[in-house]
């Protein structure tokens, strides 16, 4: 189990990059204008970089949705490998069976 902390983290990213999404987009559209003045794109970028650093996407990180475990995350089912295994132990996902042989 991660300490609450890091998922309580993670949860306020989500939502400072959801907040921030459309100022982000717009900004972004600007300083990659090249038809626009170079002052105008200079101002856009300074305001890009005045948003809060956890508002960019590329601060994201997958975490398990049961436990909060950060590292071997399946996209697909939102769990780690362990929960994964555990649950698939249990019957618990339909369709997958665990192997033996």
């Amino acid at each position: 189990m991660a300490k609450k902390s890091m998922i309580e983290r993670e949860v306020k990213r989500q939502h400072l990059v959801k907040a921030y999404a459309s100022k982000r987009a717009a900004f972004k559209a600007i300083v990659s204008n090249k038809e626009l003045p170079m002052e105008d794109r200079f101002a856009a970028q300074l305001k890009l970089s005045a948003l809060p650093r956890n508002s960019a996407e590329s601060r994201l990180h997958n975490r398990c949705q049961l436990t909060g475990r950060p590292h071997a995350y399946y996209r697909k089912l939102k769990l780690s490998r362990i929960m994964l295994r555990e649950l698939a132990s249990f019957g618990q996902i339909p369709g997958m069976v665990k192997s033996s042989w």
